[in-house]
């Protein structure tokens, strides 16, 4: 979810602001998206204030990545702050603001991080100190904030953190972080949906083995100040600010003039003359008397919030944004959290399921994509109609989530994820096909890797020679490769890629007619270990060079290198990890491409595709042009026609940021390298022909896949799966397909482009999850009863595939 984290304590300190850090990155590490936007300097005890009159400037503070709390690192610089905000948009950046609590709230939720999504949760805090008890919440800047945000009608919790010596223990705060976040998810969940909880007040004990203890619905304990208790405390007024001074010198100017001495002193010292003021000037320093707190939470019953800290529980207090208490029925109840190590989940005793409710896993780890998922889900389904899960604490990466531990058995335990591939439990996917849906199929080799894409046009047009396939997938040669001196046995059956570079020998190097040959790893991405070659000596020199870079690298352990050895994520020669050498493709390159009017750089077309049960093919018509970084020049125009390694200008050969279009290799959006397909200098005419080219080849692409690859590619009923397929357009107007990619990068569109992207996940919720959750028709998210949402109808449906199963 998107988080908005605000405090009354202003940003990291080890004095003043020990907290918000730990926190702060706590929920980057659970996959919420956060924002931040604070006080710039400290302003506790000002509760939901804000400044009449005064223009509330902000300032941009870049935190470190780590953060040492404790006192003795008050001199180390952690974090800078800017007056103007970073152009780097990759550069993490919080909101200063010289407000108060209430008015970062106000700020954060209407005027920044609009490109994120909307808020789904404020989070005011962790405040330095309890704010337990009455006497301490009415004037909290830290309730202050969370009672902004609730009466801005947005979820608000305010988070406390009670410390018991100011000795920070960064063991101990990580710990308290950590089930904050646990307490913070949990209460976020099962909110009630009967408006009659606004906000909630948690205090959190600062002692070691908190995530162990219990977490108690509580009240406020209504207390008061003892009737003789002064909470300010007088101090000498002799020194003041400028306006104060100059006021007092005037004053005692007068005073001189009534007396005739001009030596005589003024205020409290004047002389015998002077004109004596009533009442002594002072100065007045708040400074109340915490033990008149902590005597009336020693005498008080069980069931408090103080009572609960002082026992090193976490307190949980319900209130409306009217400081009244709400769910009174809970108090004195347990709070039942995910145990430590476990994914248990308690169903909530405050929300009235609908019948059409389920439960939404949506951790995609990309904060880039994961507020969109949101955003269409929240336009496609009213708030009440579903319930995020949070990712569970003991389910490390790159690991499946046991779903049968996380979802409830209530209601079926019907249950949306939406996460990295890895995380799915394909177990629980096939046992509950009527109530799981999840945004991957199990089997898709057949298109995602390059060698079996190769094979499954191959089979698919031997049998149908008049296939579309046939004129818009160059034919490529795929081989195997141990070691770099066995290239020639490689290549027996290579027949095409030999003749090719037998007739490349016999015209000459630079010649016009020269075929050039473009090789990728089968299973890399993100254009990693590309070459181009138009000889048998280039081709042996790219793996020779491999070879040699890999063989170095694990001399080091005693190891005999060998080409596809090893599964680390080490990069050798030409940015290609080990573990994609073994498997290669080699296509024939495409020349001359299509070139834009006025613009010399070639592009390929983004696409993207999205598979819906088995089988329902949809492409996205929103389609993007990604560019190469500089103009295009004939691989043969080149002197040296050597290809060298991916940097930019490679060995003096081959300069491939003039070939490769993909956007990893580009410096970004803003230099025109991604940019939508519909607004590119081209007739609309052959815009649309070219869109229709791909129509046709996407959906006999996956139809191929679905009935020639069976053991390779296995749509589920219960599943959908967005892909991203790269076409390139000749001169002569032909699309042709380079390759498919699962869980395409989509933060590589870049901001200026991000509302396409959320498009494409609002369509394709629509088109997969509506369906499954509601039924046709049955949606009725913010977006329907807005006057409907229009990206459905960017879904063009190419093929309906009966697969009989």
């Amino acid at each position: 979810m998107h988080i908005l984290v605000t405090n009354d304590d202003g940003p990291p300190s080890p004095t003043s602001s020990p907290y918000v850090h730990s926190l702060v990155r706590e929920l980057q590490k659970r996959g919420h998206t956060v924002s931040v936007c604070l006080p710039h300097t400290q302003r506790s005890w000002i509760g939901k204030a804000h400044m009449i009159g005064q223009t509330v400037k902000p300032l941009y503070y870049r935190p470190s990545t780590t953060f040492d709390p404790s006192p003795s690192a008050a001199s180390q610089a952690q974090g800078t702050t800017h007056k103007r905000p970073s152009r780097n948009s990759e550069e993490e950046e919080w909101i200063l603001v010289d407000g108060t609590p209430a008015s970062c709230a106000q700020i954060g939720l209407h005027h920044f991080f609009r490109e994120k999504g909307p808020v789904d949760l404020v989070v005011s805090g962790p405040n330095y100190g309890r704010n337990t008890t009455a006497v301490f919440a009415l004037s909290s800047g830290t309730l202050g904030g969370a009672f902004e945000a609730a009466v801005c009608r947005k979820k608000a919790i305010a988070l406390s953190y009670a410390f018991f010596n100011r000795n920070h223990d960064p063991v101990i705060i990580d710990g308290a972080a950590r089930h904050s976040v646990r307490v913070v998810e949990k209460l976020y969940a099962q909110w009630p949906t009967d408006k009659s909880v606004d906000l909630y007040s948690v205090n959190v004990p600062l002692v070691e083995g908190v995530e162990e203890h219990k977490t108690l619905w509580t009240h406020m304990l209504q207390n008061y100040w003892k009737q003789d208790t002064v909470c300010f405390e007088e101090v000498e007024g002799s020194v003041g600010d400028e306006d104060e001074e100059e006021e007092r010198i005037r004053e005692g100017g007068e005073a001189n003039a009534f007396s005739g001495d001009s030596e005589s002193k003024v205020d409290g010292e004047a002389g015998e003359g002077a004109q004596q003021t009533r009442y002594p000037h002072r100065h007045f320093k708040w400074a109340p008397r915490y033990s008149d707190v902590y005597k009336s939470v020693e005498e008080s019953p069980p069931g408090n919030d103080g009572w609960a800290v002082k026992e090193g529980f976490t307190s949980v207090t319900p209130m409306k944004a009217n400081f009244w208490h709400a769910a009174t029925h809970l108090h004195g109840e347990e709070l039942k959290l995910n145990e430590s190590g476990s994914q248990e989940t308690t169903t909530s005793t405050l929300i009235c399921r609908p019948k059409q409710h389920f439960y939404a896993l949506i951790a995609y780890e990309d904060p880039y994509v994961q507020p969109l998922i949101l955003s269409a889900l929240k336009k496609h389904f009213p708030p009440d109609a579903y319930t995020l899960l949070p990712m569970p604490d003991s389910s490390p990466p790159g690991e499946p989530v046991s779903l049968s531990k996380l979802v409830p058995d209530n209601n079926g335990g019907r249950v949306l994820q939406i996460t990295p591939y890895e995380a799915i439990d394909w177990d629980y996917v096939a046992s509950h096909p009527d109530t799981c849906l999840v945004n991957s199929y199990m089997l898709r080799k057949a298109l995602i890797r390059k060698h079996y894409l190769s094979a499954t046009v191959e089979q698919w047009v031997a049998k149908r020679p008049l296939s579309v396939l046939k004129t818009h997938v160059k034919r490529s040669e795929a081989f195997e490769l141990d070691y770099a001196e066995f290239l020639d046995d490689a290549l027996v059956e290579a027949f095409d890629l030999r003749a090719s570079l037998e007739r490349n020998a016999e015209v000459g190097d630079g010649a016009r007619e020269t075929e050039w040959w473009i090789l990728k790893p089968s299973m890399s991405d993100r254009g990693q270990g590309i070459k181009l070659f138009s000889s048998m000596e280039e081709l042996q020199g790219i793996f020779d060079a491999w070879e040699e870079d890999l063989s170095d690298s694990e001399d080091e352990d005693g190891e005999e290198g060998n080409i596809g050895v090893g599964e680390d994520d080490d990069a050798v020669g030409g940015a290609i990890t080990t573990s994609h050498l073994r498997h290669f493709v080699a296509q024939p390159y495409i020349h001359p491409p299509l070139l834009l009017p006025g613009d010399n750089r070639k592009f390929h077309i983004r696409t993207y595709v999205a598979c819906v049960g088995s089988l329902d093919v949809y492409v996205y018509k929103q389609m993007l042009a990604l560019f190469a970084g500089k103009p295009y020049a004939a691989p043969s125009s080149t002197s040296s026609a050597v290809s060298g390694n991916n940097d930019n200008n490679s060995g003096g050969g081959i300069d491939l940021e003039a070939h490769l279009t993909n956007t990893c290799l580009q410096p970004s959006v803003r230099d025109g390298t991604v940019q939508r397909f519909w607004d590119a200098a081209l007739e609309e005419r052959q815009k649309e022909d070219l869109f229709r080219q791909i129509c046709d080849v996407s959906g006999e692409l996956f139809e191929a896949a679905a009935r020639a690859m069976l053991m390779h590619f296995r749509p589920l009923a219960n599943a959908f799966e967005v892909y991203g397929l790269d076409f390139l357009v000749d001169a002569g107007g032909a699309a042709w397909l380079l390759e498919v990619n699962a869980f395409p990068d989509f933060k590589q569109t870049g901001e200026e482009l991000r509302g396409l992207v959320a498009g494409l996940w609002g369509g394709v919720l629509g088109r997969a999850v509506v369906p499954f959750f509601a039924g046709e028709g049955e949606g009725e998210g913010e977006g329907d009863r807005r006057g409907g949402l229009g990206d459905e109808d960017q879904m063009v449906l190419v093929r309906q595939v009966d697969l009989g199963r």
